[in-house]
């Protein structure tokens, strides 16, 4: 074994010799080492030689260096040679070089503080690593997450990620980001936001306890563990919070260069505020507690805006403001006190001002009595037996109680705080798992060590222990999975050390008890530790000191002060002050130092106890030590880390300078030793550090096996052939299950003899390379020298055979020769010239003649072209003329019939309202005239009635004298008569008074009726003045407007003519000609009809106007005479008081009467609308009439006609809307014609009844007065005659209604006339075609084949209309059928993918024929849920959604094509044009259509992208797609064993294009549009290439350039793909541009600054940050390629530096193109469909 390990110290190799400065510095051999040398030759990096010493007897070597292709790898223990100088350099390597910031070793992730942003945290990073094995990425802190996340959701067992390091490493960020990817990744169900709440944690926890010290400008000054709760379905449901000794000397002392904790300066740099004047805050320099460091600011820090989170993170955790402002009032407090000044008194005493202003705020600000603060602050209280004494103090004691005092309430306070956090954090819910999170301080060594260095030293022991016995464990496990021999690796145990400071009689137990003792000192307690522990090897005493000891860590030995540890140990407050606290009036710090009840703390830890027992203490806070406190929480650490699975994060602090990138290898390598990277390294060395899997060593290996050893079939076996072959020494390796292993070197051994190999083929290429090239140089020389010798040689040879004479004839032949060619040349040339100028001149002037001719023509063309065109311009203007003044003609005669007809209708309620009101006046009239007469009866009556009075009394005369007699004896009688006709009479004008007050009333509410009755004449008498003034106004204008039409009918009339004469050009061409011009005369005649009775109506109107208007003046003076016939005397006579009775029901009636008619107007309107409407129709039919005679030319004619036809059929759907329309109106008329006769005869109701009250009440008064009651008698018929003419009204009002159902009627008949005319026309249109298709089938027969036998033809298309038809209870059942029901199988749906779309579309076209809005309401929402419940219920079947996305956007591009705008009517043919919808306007519905078929799209990618994505990154970077070309690099990287799944299915390219072509057959054999495909293929590629991209950015092993030449392989066989099926156009290729650059930089040269520009040039695509990425984590695959320098990466980011790009590093693989559906016109014929029977749709029937 010595023997193998010499043969690698040969020449070349390197190895590491030790350095003062760099710790070790590399050193190459310069002549092999045999057995006996007593030196190893070296050459030094800066030149020098060196010889190293070496004791032949014992040789001890210096380490070997690893391989320049094993440096740099992401796990330590991958490295051949395990010791300290390849792990040191190997961390700088990837630190300085690469600029990667963690590292593996084993189980450790090893972060190295960059004191720079990097860009390696966004969500992009955290979704790259969720669901990764560890070891497969780049070591991050998130894939430490992920494997504690992976493991608590597979093990269901709770986890626990340790991350520690020393004060400035980087621990709380870490920390942060851990749980930040907890919180991405889990996110939780509820609406509480606890990961939010979680991660808002860390501001307020780093605000109270973190601080700036000289090696951390935010340092964690307490120990934390963060325990995030899960729930089954493993989402955060809560947190819980834990920490660790707090450093609460920092609140009263800070040295030189740190701060105080984070929150006070919080506070000052917020002391203006409003909230915070009562606190009476000042500067952070005018406080002692915050000054003493000096700097009170941190460069790049902003405090101010850091209370402001700290404020918010509190709210966002549900402190209120109450407790925040609790809160801030302590920590004044404790800066109040502070400045409080204790001065000097006599002797040993000392006293403080009451009048001291901040000991006032303090004891304000906490509401405690000033006098006793003042008394306790300089006094103490001593019990004695008998008595109790108030001894005073001097002022060090007081100052010392003064800030044991501000420790205490700041200790209390962030207890405090943490449980309100603790309890923010709680959600209801049960814990499923958790994982714990331990921010904890590192392994500590100062100049000036004490109790709390001590602590910490202590904590990081047991850690050590419990991190040696879990690397020890999963080692064992490892080896016992593989199947190799457990062998007991001997590895440090510091039991040792954690028995010499926690056993009985160990160095707290000496502690504690010392501090029972009240004249402890620390001197008495080192004086027993020196007692005590002398013997134990572990402990020393220093030789210059006798106030400190020395304790031999794990890690380093640190020496002690014993100055402090038994003050800080019992941490002394008097208990006086704590009374004082106690009795605040605040509550809040009153409940800091309530007396609480020890518990003992129940844990398998080992208890510290007291060696013997101890004197009991007078205080009671020292009751509890802290260091029994901190061993009581670290033993419950211990057992939560053991009771879960640990993941180490060890964080290393490069420099003390906080520079960026910069590395001290002293100040590492003394981290390394201290956090346990290096005991792993040594406890990995031990045993086999280099694993590989039997692939990849057949793969890196492969070189070195010999012809009969390469057997593909049996991989494994061939590998244990070539090992045994190439190792002699079997322990050297072992072989497992599934991988091998090899000691340390071996590795390196391996790639020596690979090296060698390839060297030695490398120099067998060049050997004959420059053989081959040195023989085609000979080949080329000689034959140069041949042809030289052969010209030379037949030089030498004309030499000797020519003579002089022979010269001299050739020269004087030659001479004649030259002077007659000379001479024959120019001859020829002279006939050559003559005859070419002859040529030019005759062809000159015929090219000119016949330019004068052509211009001559174009002359007189360009005359006739003006002429022509001027008078087809002028010929289309006075066609457009006619037109235009046809339409204006039109419409003006439309809109003045309205006028006119409107006016005739206010005419004739005119005349019916004031022939209404003359009949009424002229009854009136009559009815006095009958009054009169009936009085003049009375008179004469009366008279009468005197005259026998006087004749009654002459004879009365006569007969006194023969009554006188009886006279007195009557008298008594006659008295007793008289008084009974006194009583009588008196009776009866009791009961006349009465009778006349009840009449005198009912005259005074009649007066009031007739004051109402005035005015509303009055008002009507003015309105009807104004409407005469109007009506005569609007018959002037009417007399102008019938002048202006004349003048236009006769132009019409001229137009019509012009039209008559191209009908009769027309009719020698189209048999449809003259049922058209009888239309057109139909029409003319209706027209001339029109016009003869608007004139005729316009006369009555104007005779009738002149009658009323007279009629109506006399009426109104007449009525004015009547009603100005008011009594003046109270005395009012009965007939007076019933004719004003009489008046008053008239007024009621006239204004009933008057309410009648405003409602039959209104009826006479809507009817006048309705008539309007069908003559607007009857235009409607003429203009389209008009229009069709616009064309000369024949066959433009005949194609106008259809499509006249075809628009006058489109008018079919509105005229039955418009009868719809009137039929509705109809019922609503009828409706309120009921309405209107109901109120009618409940008004005659109650007239009668109010009557008959009347009459009643007049007959009972009046019975007495016969007379009278035979006037009301006649009153009471005339009125019974009144009630009658009011009926027989409302039956004139019944046979107007009937009148006015008639003339609906026949305006329904003219409607279904017109309807059939149209049907008509459209039958007519049908019979052309199926003429014109006829002959055209016989053309085609006649003139392609006679020899097709005749067959049966099957019905033409043409009979159908493209329809189905189905009934409304069938909707369910079509919508279950076609949508729900329907799988994308069977013959129908593969022969016509797209079948649903159409017959959904044909239902809707047949609803939209019936202008059923409800029934197409229904339809569209039956069909838009049924889609949306299909996506839903299949999200993860592809071939669902591509159906059904294909089938959705046919849909909509049948509604789009056939809705009629003509922008999708473009390319349809005429027969789809005919078909589009008519009635309704679907464009809501195809907007909901269209966003269901986008969540639908990206419901498909999001199917495809979950199939594709597994096999992208192996299929485009793993697999190797270049046979012969290895991109495999040695790694051996020992993954975690539960990371390790199964070997599933191995992705290769082709696994990938298999895949796309899957997803491309699926979608084609849907019948999807290849606008989509080409969008849904971009979104593939786009996917491909982000995912690879981002891979290679995370992954540093897959940037070499042969990964390079494998990426742009695989992106050449993509695009031959898209190739192949024709995709080029979908510009996907476009979306690997960036992979494609990628691929491009790992592959081009990278020395030069012309290499540095090129790379600027070409990498566009790629943002700086990408491209620093690869040049720094570009990796060699073998020696002879070279890392990329920092120079050069330097010299590409300056010439990046200006370009405008993102700063991400991760191209965001979620990202969506924005999808469209361009619309894309069907030629399939709607009525050529046929619903298979297969569909199961038999109550559809085709109309």
């Amino acid at each position: 074994m010595k023997m193998a390990v010499f043969e690698l110290y040969t020449e070349y190799n390197r190895v590491w010799i030790p350095d003062t400065d760099q710790v070790w510095q590399s050193a190459e051999i310069r002549r092999d080492f045999n057995f006996g040398d007593k030196v190893l030759k070296l050459l030094l990096e800066d030149g020098t030689e060196y010889n190293h010493p070496v004791d032949p007897s014992k040789p001890q070597l210096p380490p070997l260096r690893n391989p320049d292709i094993l440096v740099g790898e992401n796990d330590l223990t991958a490295l051949s040679y395990l010791h300290e100088p390849a792990v040191l350099h190997n961390l700088k390597v990837r630190f300085m070089e690469s600029r990667i910031i963690y590292t593996y070793c084993g189980i450790i992730l090893v972060a190295v503080n960059p004191y720079k942003q990097l860009h390696i945290y966004g969500d992009a990073i955290i979704h790259a690593y969720s669901g990764q094995n560890m070891g497969d990425m780049d070591p991050h802190i998130f894939a430490v997450a992920e494997e504690a996340y992976k493991q608590m959701a597979r093990n269901h067992k709770n986890q626990s990620i340790i991350v520690s390091g020393e004060s400035g490493a980087g621990k709380t960020v870490s920390a942060r980001y851990a749980m930040r990817y907890f919180a991405v990744v889990s996110k939780s169900g509820s609406k509480t936001r606890v990961e939010d709440k979680v991660l808002a944690s860390n501001p307020i926890t780093e605000a109270i306890g973190n601080a700036k010290t000289t090696r951390n400008d935010n340092s964690s000054r307490f120990g934390k563990y963060t325990e995030i709760s899960f729930d089954k379905k493993f989402r955060i449901i809560g947190a819980n919070m834990r920490t660790y000794l707090l450093e609460k000397s920092r609140v009263v002392f800070q040295a030189d260069d740190e701060r105080n904790y984070h929150i006070f300066y919080q506070m000052c740099s917020c002391a203006h505020l409003p909230e915070f004047k009562s606190l009476r805050l000042m500067s952070a320099e005018k406080f002692q507690y915050t000054c003493m460091g000096g700097d009170i600011t941190i460069e790049g820090v902003d405090d101010k805006k850091d209370m402001e989170e700290t404020r918010r993170t509190f709210s966002l955790l549900g402190l209120k403001e109450d407790f925040q402002a609790d809160v801030f009032k302590v920590l004044a407090a404790i800066l109040h006190l502070g400045n409080v000044e204790i001065k000097n008194s006599r002797g040993d005493k000392s006293s403080v001002s009451l009048s001291d202003p901040h000991l006032a705020v303090f004891c304000e600000l906490l509401a405690v009595s000033t006098e006793e603060m003042v008394l306790w602050l300089c006094h103490r209280r001593i019990v004695l037996v008998a008595e109790t004494v108030v001894k005073p103090v001097p002022k060090e004691k007081a100052v010392n109680a003064r800030d044991a005092l501000a420790k205490q309430i700041y200790a209390h306070l962030f207890d405090c705080v943490i449980n309100r956090i603790n309890t923010a954090l709680k959600v209801p819910g049960k814990q499923h798992a958790f994982i714990g999170v331990l921010d904890i301080y590192g392994f500590e060594t100062f100049d000036i060590n004490s109790f709390e260095q001590f602590c910490i030293n202590y904590a990081n022991e047991k850690l050590q222990q419990q991190f040696n016995l879990h690397v020890f464990k999963l080692e064992q496990e490892e080896y016992m999975r593989e199947g190799i021999p457990w062998t007991l690796i001997d590895f440090y145990d510091n039991q040792p050390v954690i028995d010499l400071i926690e056993a009985k009689l160990g160095i707290l137990d000496l502690l504690d008890e010392e501090c029972l003792f009240p004249q402890g000192t620390d001197q008495s307690w080192l004086q027993k530790l020196f007692n005590y522990l002398m013997s134990n090897p572990l402990f020393e005493k220093p030789r210059l000191s006798n106030e400190a000891f020395v304790i031999q860590h794990f890690a380093d030995k640190v020496e002690y002060q014993c100055r402090g540890f038994l003050e800080k140990n019992r941490d002394t407050l008097y208990e006086e002050l704590v009374d004082t606290m106690r009795t605040s009036k605040f509550p809040f710090l009153a409940n800091f130092f309530q007396e609480e009840e020890l518990h003992a703390v129940n844990s398998k830890g080992v208890r510290v106890r007291p060696a013997r027992p101890g004197v009991k203490a007078a205080n009671k806070q020292l009751r509890s030590s802290v260091g029994d406190k901190f061993c009581s929480s670290l033993s419950l650490l211990m057992e939560t880390l053991n009771a879960t699975t640990p993941h180490y994060v060890r964080c290393i602090k490069p420099n003390d300078e906080k520079l960026a990138f910069e590395y001290d290898s002293r100040r590492v390598v003394q981290q390394l030793r201290a956090c346990g990277v290096l005991e792993t390294i040594r406890i990995s060395a031990q045993s086999y550090p280099s694993r590989w899997t039997y692939n990849e060593f057949y793969s890196r290996y492969s070189i070195l096996m010999l012809h009969l050893e390469a057997d593909l079939s049996d991989k494994k076996q061939t590998c244990k052939n070539v090992l045994q072959r190439l190792i002699q020494d079997p322990n050297q390796y072992k072989f497992g299950r599934t991988k091998i292993f090899f000691r340390a070197g071996q590795v390196a051994y391996l790639e020596k003899l690979r090296l060698d190999r390839l060297r030695g083929a490398c120099v067998t290429i060049q050997k004959h390379v420059r053989g081959w090239s040195q023989r085609r140089k000979y080949l080329r020389m000689r034959e140069a020298a041949v042809i030289l010798q052969q010209y030379v040689r037949g030089q030498r040879t004309i030499r000797k055979t020519v003579t002089a004479a022979t010269l001299k004839q050739g020269w004087a032949t030659l001479v004649i020769q030259r002077h007659w060619r000379g001479y024959r040349m120019r001859q020829i040339y002279k006939v050559v010239c003559l005859a070419s100028i002859t040529i030019q001149a005759f062809t000159r002037g015929w090219m000119a003649r016949k330019q004068y001719k052509k211009m001559m023509k174009e002359h007189k063309a360009l005359i006739l072209q003006k002429y022509a065109r001027a008078w087809l311009a002028r010929r289309r203007f006075q066609t457009m003329r006619r037109l235009v003044l046809n339409v204006q003609l039109s419409y003006r005669v439309q809109q003045l019939r309205k006028k006119i007809e409107e006016q005739s209708k206010e005419n004739c309620g005119l005349v019916e309202r004031l022939t209404t009101l003359a009949t009424s006046h002229s009854q009136t009239v009559d009815k006095l005239r009958g009054l009169e007469v009936n009085l003049e009866k009375t008179t004469h009556l009366k008279a009468s009635v005197e005259a026998r009075e006087k004749k009654a009394k002459e004879e009365a005369g006569v007969a006194i004298t023969s009554l006188r007699k009886d006279l007195d004896a009557l008298k008594l009688e006659k008295e007793k008569l008289e008084k009974k006709f006194e009583a009588s009479t008196n009776e009866a004008k009791e009961n006349f008074e009465q009778l006349k007050s009840s009449l005198l009333e009912e005259k005074e509410y009649e007066a009031r009726l007739r004051k109402v009755a005035e005015n509303n004449s009055e008002i009507q008498k003015q309105d009807h003045e104004y409407e005469v003034e109007t009506l005569k106004e609007e018959l002037k204008r009417l007399k102008e407007d019938r002048v202006s039409l004349q003048r236009k009918i006769e132009e019409a009339e001229q137009v019509n003519s012009d039209l008559q004469e191209q009908v009769i050009r027309l009719t020698k061409h189209v048999k449809v000609i003259p049922e058209l011009r009888r239309d057109l005369n139909n029409l003319q005649n209706q027209r001339n009809n029109i016009d003869r009775k608007m004139r005729q109506q316009s006369e009555q109107a104007r005779v009738r106007m002149t009658d009323i208007t007279r009629q109506l003046l006399g009426g109104v003076v007449e009525q004015e005479v009547l009603l100005g016939l008011s009594p003046d005397s109270s005395e009012i006579s009965e007939v007076e008081d019933m004719v004003a009775a009489f008046e008053g029901l008239q007024k009621a009636t006239r204004i009933l009467e008057t309410h009648q008619k405003e409602q039959k107007e209104k009826y006479e309107t809507q009817a006048e609308g309705f008539k309007l409407k069908m003559e607007h129709l009857q235009n409607e039919n003429s203009k389209l009439q008009n229009l069709f005679q616009e064309k000369s030319n024949v066959n433009e004619n005949i194609r106008l006609e259809v499509s006249r036809l075809s628009s006058e059929n489109s008018i079919i759907p509105e005229l039955k809307l418009q009868i719809s329309d009137l039929q509705r109106q109809k019922q609503e008329v009828e409706a309120h014609v009921e309405e209107q006769k109901k109120e009618l005869d409940e008004k005659t109701d109650e007239i009668s009844n109010v009557l008959q009250k009347k009459i009643q009440e007049e007959s009972s008064q009046c019975r007495h007065f016969e007379e009278k009651a035979q006037v009301l008698e006649e009153q009471k018929r005339e009125l019974q005659e009144q009630a009658e003419e009011l009926e027989e009204e409302n039956d004139h009002f019944k046979r107007q209604h009937q009148m006015e159902s008639e003339a609906k009627s026949k305006m329904r008949q003219e409607i279904s006339r017109l309807t059939m005319e149209n049907m008509d026309y459209e039958e007519q249109l049908d019979h052309k075609d199926r003429l014109i298709k006829k002959l055209q089938s016989q053309m085609k027969s006649l003139e392609t084949s006679h020899r097709a036998k005749p067959t049966s033809a099957p019905a033409s298309p043409k009979d159908f209309l493209g329809m189905l038809e189905y009934k409304r209870e069938d909707e369910p059942r079509l919508i279950q059928n076609i949508i729900q029901d329907l799988k994308p199988r069977g013959v129908a749906i593969n022969m016509f993918p797209t079948l649903p779309a159409y017959i959904l579309f044909m239902c809707v076209r047949h609803v939209d024929y019936l202008n059923d809005d409800a029934k197409l309401k229904s339809l569209m929402n039956g069909i838009i849920g049924g889609v949306k419940k299909v996506i839903l219920s299949f999200q993860k079947d592809l071939d669902l959604l591509s159906f059904w996305l294909s089938n959705t956007y046919q849909l909509l591009n049948c509604l789009k094509q056939y809705s009629g705008e003509e922008e999708f009517m473009k390319q349809s043919t005429p027969r789809q044009k005919k078909n589009c919808l008519q009635n309704f306007d679907l464009s809501e519905h195809r907007q909901i259509l269209s966003d269901l078929a986008i969540h639908n799209y990206h419901q498909f990618i999001t199917v495809m992208e979950k199939s594709l994505t597994p096999a992208i990154v192996p299929g485009m970077l793993e697999h190797e797609s270049l046979q012969g070309i290895s991109s495999m690099k040695p790694t051996g990287v020992r993954k975690r064993s539960n990371s390790i799944y199964e070997d599933s299915e191995t992705f290769t390219i082709s696994s990938i294009i298999q895949q796309l072509s899957a997803f491309l057959n699926t979608m084609t054999q849907h019948g999807m549009e290849q606008g989509l495909i080409r969008q849904v293929v971009k979104q593939l590629f786009f996917l491909v290439g982000a995912n690879t991209l981002n891979n290679i950015m995370l992954r540093k092993d897959m940037c070499s350039c042969r990964k390079g030449m494998q990426i742009r392989c695989n992106i050449s066989y993509l695009e031959e793909w898209l190739k192949e099926k024709e995709m080029q156009s979908s510009h996907a290729i476009d979306t690997l541009k960036p992979l494609s650059q990628a691929a491009w930089l790992l592959q081009v040269k990278k020395i030069t600054d012309d290499d540095a520009k090129e790379i600027a040039e070409n990498c566009t695509e790629l943002n700086t940050v990408q491209i620093v990425k690869i040049l720094n984590s570009y990796t060699p695959i073998d020696d002879f390629e070279k890392r990329v320098s920092s120079s050069f990466v330097r010299k590409v980011q300056s010439l990046l530096h200006d370009r405008d790009s993102s700063s991400q590093l991760m191209l965001d693989s979620d990202y969506r193109f924005q999808v469209t559906f361009p619309f894309c016109p069907s030629s399939q014929a709607l009525e050529m469909l046929q619903v298979p029977s297969s569909l199961h749709l038999d109550f559809l029937s085709r109309i």
